[in-house]
């Protein structure tokens, strides 16, 4: 994740940088989506999460074989390394058509810019104060993709859905599989906008609709759980004795704990029922809970307007797969000068890592202490919180050699 885009970035001529990274980002949703294809196929097979880890090791291996048998090191880093005569060989090879004299101008702009340059360090990153501005926003950047929910949405979408009211696991699964399918098709809009609009206002146009989106998900969910059954009593024979549950008035309330579920009365799961004592995701009958398969909820609440969070996690894939998806990759590799490219690049993927753990960790904690809608809600403050600050110091890139980039930022 770290060196694949610093690859791309010194390898590329400037006007087709950003989009040769963001075609980067284009295989990475596309290997999701047909990873979820394979997931959704193997659902139907025993032990099929066996199959689902093994078939990961095929790309990786075609992967391996081609990075060590076929692919140069980049023109900058030979250059930078004092292999001239490579790297004019490379730099020939990469450019398809460049005559002579253009190959040889690209290798004196390279040599011009590191000439004297020492290798970098960690105290020049920090304490430098133009390097220290371009790692405060590529670090900014990769940390604002992760809180604006990106991977809760992939990790959790069949989760979200179950909790929206699809009450098949595989009619979750295969929806999981249609969120998937819109990052990989709306990537396509950023691999054609990057190079026309321009990173900066892809980023802030996306970053906007993520904003609207993630306040419709706040709302429909806020709209299934002011419309969750009711609990018709919680003293009945089998009724749930977690602490707490005699206080709870309504199904979505019972199901966030994970010792009980929820029993309709008859006449469908969407109407009134009990809060019941569950084990193994069934009713305990060593509690003395009884309930009809057809009747029985234990992660979700059944509901009739579950359509509305499918809508806004479509619309929140729809507007993030084009921008904020792809730009914070694209822009951290173009803002760091070359002798600090690696250790900022390398912090920056540190940050979004590590936000991703966070927001992955924290999310289903978050949803059972301040509701479902809160935590999207959540997510819609943080968000419009970084528009604001992306407005204020993210640069324009676009069209800028690497050269040019850096000196932005003197």
């Amino acid at each position: 994740s770290m060196t694949v885009p610093v690859y791309i970035a010194e390898a590329a001529p400037p006007h087709l940088r950003g989009r040769l990274v963001t075609l980067n980002n284009l295989f990475i949703t596309g290997g999701q989506f047909m990873a979820s294809i394979v997931g959704g196929a193997l659902f139907y097979v025993k032990d099929g999460w066996r199959w689902m880890l093994g078939v990961a090791a095929v790309p990786a291996v075609i992967q391996f074989v081609g990075f060590v048998f076929f692919m140069p090191e980049s023109p900058r880093h030979l250059v930078r390394t004092s292999q001239i005569s490579v790297a004019r060989t490379v730099l020939a090879r990469i450019r398809g058509g460049a005559s002579h004299a253009e190959v040889e101008a690209e290798i004196a702009g390279i040599s011009a810019d590191i000439e004297g340059v020492e290798e970098g360090t960690w105290r020049e990153l920090v304490f430098s104060p133009p390097i220290r501005r371009a790692l405060l926003i590529g670090c900014f950047l990769q940390a604002l993709q992760q809180f604006a929910g990106i991977n809760t949405v992939m990790y959790y979408s069949a989760t979200i859905l179950r909790m929206a009211g699809f009450t098949s696991e595989e009619e979750a699964i295969w929806l999981a599989a249609a969120v998937a399918a819109v990052n990989f098709l709306f990537t396509f809009l950023g691999l054609w906008l990057v190079e026309r609009a321009g990173r900066r206002k892809l980023l802030l146009g996306s970053l906007a609709g993520v904003v609207m989106a993630l306040a419709l998900l706040g709302v429909a969910f806020y709209i299934g759980d002011e419309r969750s059954p009711a609990l018709l009593g919680t003293s009945e024979p089998g009724a749930c004795a977690s602490p707490g549950a005699r206080n709870y008035t309504s199904c979505h309330a019972c199901v966030a704990d994970a010792q009980c579920g929820f029993c309709s009365n008859g006449g469908g799961k969407d109407k009134p029922g009990y809060c019941l004592a569950a084990a193994n995701n069934k009713p305990d009958h060593g509690a003395g809970a009884s309930c009809e398969v057809k009747d029985w909820a234990f992660d979700y609440c059944p509901a009739s307007d579950g359509w509305l969070t499918m809508v806004g996690l479509m619309l929140y894939i729809a507007f993030f797969a084009p921008g904020m998806g792809p730009m914070p990759w694209t822009i951290n590799s173009e803002i760091f000068p070359l002798h600090v490219r690696s250790l900022g690049v390398g912090a920056a993927t540190t940050v979004n890592w590590t936000t991703n753990l966070l927001i992955s960790m924290t999310f289903l904690s978050l949803t059972n202490a301040i509701t479902r809608a809160g935590t999207f809600w959540l997510y819609t403050g943080i968000a419009l919180v970084g528009w604001v600050v992306a407005y204020r110091v993210v640069p324009e890139t676009k069209g800028k050699s690497l050269e040019e980039v850096g000196r932005q930022f003197s």
